[in-house]
């Protein structure tokens, strides 16, 4: 019964998770929050890991009830993510893995996501919509990879909600996109917005250019509200998103849809896309904030994996990556 203990600090999230044979058995998560209006830089975000990363594995341990000889096997996010959050969680999970002599496994961090989102939910194999700050992608597995069959060209649908709100100065705590999602419940009207699907791919950083540069304007205008823009937005770019991932599903005979990363949280990304899958006679899975949004747990579920497989990630080769796509990775545990 290997436990596995998780490392997660990829962006503005830090979380330490332990994981024993599909049961989580300890999540503690902190989020770096700035204030309205500015984003999080990589700097200022490893500091903060830093300040805290220890305390969380101190709570990991006591909320697991295990100790450092229960644990079999070091999990920390190899990449994809920013540089100096990633490294300065990956330093920790070196130190950990030597004092404790236990072996390292680097994640990659997309495939946490993926993993603990079957684990969650029992999706046995899933198209993905992964959305999140960092990443958006559409993904199926297939002969021991995780297979991109659609994604964004240029910027994340997260990351479109949140500069988006740093116009409006939307609150970041505790999130950009969760404030968005709340403001959009109270929109009325539909404003008309650029809609960019290219094939299998989607564009996001066209619809925040012009919103940018037109929200100012209608407001002042009294063309809308907050609200309505919120509103607006987040009908478009999920509607995209839905698009491309009933494609996917078409491409692939697949009867199941999961939704993971951040985004993943947003109840009207859900209700979308399970209007979708009704419609196609199919099943939907999701998950709530405790495991959409980035966490240790996930990582230590995919180390799990990982592990249980045989794989091992050398000293030599512990470092990190700030690009590592979902189809780099070798999927041994799975048919």
């Amino acid at each position: 019964m290997p436990a596995v203990l998780g490392f997660e600090g990829s962006a503005n999230k830090i979380g330490v998770g332990v994981v024993r044979d599909g049961k989580v058995l300890a999540n503690p998560r902190r989020t770096y929050v700035t204030p309205p209006g500015t984003g999080f830089l990589p700097g200022d975000t490893a500091r903060h890991h830093r300040a805290v990363i220890l305390d969380l594995l101190q709570e990991a341990l006591t909320e697991s009830g295990l100790t450092s000889q229960d644990i079999d096997c070091i999990a920390y996010t190899k990449g994809p993510g920013m540089g100096a959050p990633l490294v300065s969680v990956a330093v920790v999970a070196r130190t950990v893995a030597q004092l404790w002599n236990k072996p390292l496994m680097g994640v990659n961090h997309c495939i946490g996501h993926i993993e603990m989102g079957r684990l969650i939910t029992g999706a046995t194999s899933p198209t993905v919509l992964y959305v999140s700050g960092g990443n958006t992608q559409v993904i199926a597995y297939s002969e021991h990879r995780y297979r991109i069959f659609g994604e964004t060209i240029d910027i994340a649908v997260g990351n479109c909600l949140d500069r988006f709100a740093r116009v409006l100065k939307i609150s970041n705590d505790p999130s950009p996109g969760y404030n968005i999602e709340q403001m959009a419940k109270r929109g009325k009207k539909l404003v008309e917005l650029p809609y960019t699907v290219k094939g299998m791919d989607v564009s996001f950083s066209g619809i925040l250019s012009f919103i940018e540069d037109v929200a100012h304007r209608m407001l002042a205008t009294g063309e809308c509200t907050p609200e309505d823009l919120c509103f607006s937005l987040q009908e478009t770019v999920f509607a995209m998103l839905v698009e491309v991932t009933e494609r996917a599903m078409a491409h692939c005979g697949s009867q199941e849809a999961l939704i993971v990363g951040g985004v993943g949280c947003n109840v009207r990304l859900q209700e979308m896309m399970a209007t979708m899958c009704q419609e196609r006679g199919a099943r939907l899975f999701a998950t709530d904030e405790r495991f959409c949004i980035d966490n240790g747990a996930m990582i230590a579920q995919a180390g799990w994996e990982m592990f249980r497989a045989g794989h091992r990630t050398p000293l030599s080769d512990s470092g990190v990556t700030q690009r590592y796509r979902t189809d780099e990775v070798e999927v041994t545990w799975r048919d």
